[in-house]
């Protein structure tokens, strides 16, 4: 960290998953350190498959540990490369891949009073919120710091609503996608 000594300088944490949502989220987090002149902590959160007791009973458990580890980190390179390019975010960075559930490894981490924690929203249908646990909701419960919940941006939920209708095999309705088209005659 960048200290000053006897004051902690503000963060911005930011759950970074590579979900269309975080990737909002991470730009939105990048804006808001740049507004505060806070320090920026994209945090990308894993587990080992089958979760933490399914992978201590298994042979090379160690070794697996540091190929997971390993492949969260390039995971969060991509996604800090493809957001900020060559230029970087603008504020100070400071990375950091934490090993748990999203929302545990994001509160513990945004775990003061002056941070800010920074979260996309992600889907709001009434099945989802029944069936699937909320890194939002999660946070937003539990953080000891301001939560800043980012919504999805429009040009992102179109492709989702494409990609539903198309996983029902329901009827996609595309005349809002229709331009107005002008023909070479002048007709």
């Amino acid at each position: 960290m960048s200290g000053s000594g006897s004051a902690a300088t503000a963060r911005v944490v930011v759950g970074v998953s590579g979900s269309v949502g975080s990737l909002t989220a991470l730009r939105r987090a990048a804006d808001e350190a740049r507004r505060r002149g806070a320090e920026l902590w994209p945090v990308p959160a894993w587990r080992p498959p089958g979760g933490d007791p399914v992978a201590r009973r298994g042979p090379g458990v160690s070794l697996m540990h540091g190929e997971w580890q390993r492949l969260a980190r390039e995971r969060l390179v991509a996604v800090l490369g493809d957001v900020f390019g060559e230029t970087g975010p603008g504020v100070w960075m400071y990375a950091l891949v934490a090993r748990g559930t999203p929302g545990q490894a994001l509160v513990e981490t945004a775990d003061r009073e002056e941070d800010i924690l920074v979260v996309g929203a992600g889907r709001r249908s009434l099945w989802h919120r029944a069936c699937c646990r909320s890194v939002t909701r999660y946070c937003l419960a539990h953080a000891a710091c301001p939560v800043l919940a980012v919504p999805r941006s429009p040009p992102a939920s179109e492709p989702a609503a494409v990609h539903r209708c198309n996983a029902r095999r329901l009827r996609l309705d595309t005349r809002h996608l229709a331009k107005e088209t002008v023909r070479p005659d002048g007709a």
